[in-house]
């Protein structure tokens, strides 16, 4: 199992964050534009973690290369069923500097909007904090 899928199935926050590149860049399956950096890519992911309910992996596919991982996973939001895939390339050391993130269905998606826009204001703060630290 990849170190960031144990990671996450642990619930281990730390060490999903230790696995990030500090010029990570998140692409959001709802938000046009991405997020670009450590702090917030982690407040993003754990804000993910609480909105999420049984978020379970079934399926990871790697690159030939290493470089290249995709994690298919079923969880569902606010009661609605959401099916997705993070695609994660991994720099030359190894952390994460591009973590891509699609759902469906629409129905699913857009209850992870609603659910993630409430979350907005925490991870910001969030995002915030770490940075300062």
């Amino acid at each position: 199992m990849h170190p960031f899928r144990a990671a996450v199935d642990a619930g281990d926050h730390d060490a999903i964050e230790a696995l990030l590149a500090e010029d990570v860049v998140f692409t959001s399956p709802v938000a046009f534009n991405p997020y670009s950096g450590k702090a917030v890519t982690a407040a993003i992911l754990r804000g993910a973690g609480r909105v999420f309910e049984d978020f379970h992996y079934v399926r990871e596919i790697n690159g030939a290369d290493g470089r290249d991982h995709a994690f298919v996973f079923k969880a569902t939001v606010d009661g609605r069923e959401v099916h997705g895939c993070d695609f994660l390339h991994f720099d030359e050391d190894g952390l994460i500097d591009e973590f891509t993130v699609m759902v469906r269905p629409l129905s699913g998606a857009q209850a992870l909007a609603a659910a993630m826009g409430a979350q907005f204001e925490r991870i910001t703060a969030e995002a915030r904090g770490a940075a300062g630290a």
